[in-house]
């Protein structure tokens, strides 16, 4: 099988109207590379700004790190139109049972609602072109404290000790984030200055070796897509902010 809907249609005597071959399978529309990690203030959560159709570059502006409520985000990498459906569905769950429950979903039961909506999507995942491997990073209520957990397509969920990382580019980001786990500086001590360059140069380096990562050049002031979560709730950083935190930070 090679995933190709359209080609599937004429053997099963199915018309196909208003659609266009081009002689091969259409190019899937993928986001990649996200990634999250402990640093001093929480968990930063980043994603590049590019999105891919084949070998073409579809998008340098993708926004892929989205927040469900006040204390959890999802992170994208794989099918933008069903991971941005996903996160719709979540937020409006989350909001739903506060207002109706008047208290926040607890954060065991939000981790359950991701993996039964990606396991709803097995025939997309099958089919190969609705393949998503999300991150999640959400705070215990009870104890006040950020986690980090990473999904296969299929919705087992993971709890990441240290760090996580999806999509095209990440393995190039893990294997950063390993070294430094393992000979220092260790992530989760660094301040979040330090923090904030750290995630812009992981993705520069994944681009490196990525094509599907870009996005990010702070010698033109574009940088990540950066969120920091923590008991407090969610901080966004805006492009100026990065660049004060790019010059702040100890080379």
């Amino acid at each position: 099988m090679n995933g190709d809907f359209l080609s599937l249609l004429p053997r099963h005597s199915v018309a196909v109207s208003g659609i266009e071959r081009s002689g091969g399978p259409s190019p899937r529309l993928e986001g990649t590379t996200v990634f999250a990690f402990h640093c001093a203030d929480g968990v930063l959560v980043a994603g590049d700004h590019r999105a891919t159709a084949g070998n073409v570059v579809f998008s340098d502006t993708t926004e892929k790190i989205l927040e469900l409520d006040a204390h959890s985000l999802i992170a994208i990498a794989g099918s933008p139109s069903v991971a941005l459906e996903m996160a719709r569905t979540l937020q409006t769950s989350f909001e739903f049972y506060r207002r109706s429950q008047l208290q926040p979903m607890s954060l065991a039961a939000k981790l359950r609602a991701l993996s039964r909506l990606l396991r709803e999507n097995l025939p997309g995942t099958l089919q190969g072109f609705g393949v998503v491997a999300p991150l999640f990073a959400g705070v215990d209520a009870t104890t006040g404290k950020p986690s980090i957990y990473f999904y296969d397509p299929l919705g087992a969920q993971f709890e990441a000790a240290a760090y996580a990382g999806s999509g095209s580019g990440s393995a190039s980001v893990k294997s950063v984030l390993h070294y430094l786990e393992k000979w220092g500086p260790h992530p989760a001590t660094l301040p979040l200055p330090e923090a904030v360059q750290l995630a812009n140069r992981l993705l520069m380096t994944a681009a490196e070796f990525d094509a599907a990562t870009g996005g990010v050049d702070p010698a033109q002031n574009d940088f990540a897509t950066l969120k920091l979560l923590n008991r407090d709730g969610i901080r966004s950083f805006t492009r100026n902010e990065q660049a004060q935190f790019w010059q702040e930070a100890r080379p």
